[in-house]
């Protein structure tokens, strides 16, 4: 093997092959619209953010327990536990 064989098969090809998954994983960087930075103008309108959208009716409030009811009924399950 000529030295410049020797170059092209153990620097020259990793190389490429480097470039190309470089470029692939840098593609979408640069397709994507620039990102907000903080201090930046916001030009977008305010969106009010909730994990059921569904329930944002009027018809879904929390009603408060009746007076002559000795102990609230919990109807959530699961959640945190721990004492203070």
């Amino acid at each position: 093997m000529t030295p410049v064989e020797t170059i092209l098969v153990f620097a020259a090809i990793p190389l490429a092959i480097y470039g190309v998954i470089a470029l692939l994983t840098l593609r979408e960087r640069f397709a994507k619209s620039p990102r907000y930075r903080p201090g930046q103008e916001w030009e977008h309108p305010p969106v009010w953010w909730t994990a059921n959208p569904a329930g944002l009716g009027a018809g879904h409030s929390a009603a408060a327990p009746a007076q002559d009811d000795p102990a609230p009924r919990r109807t959530a399950k699961g959640g945190a536990r721990g004492g203070w």
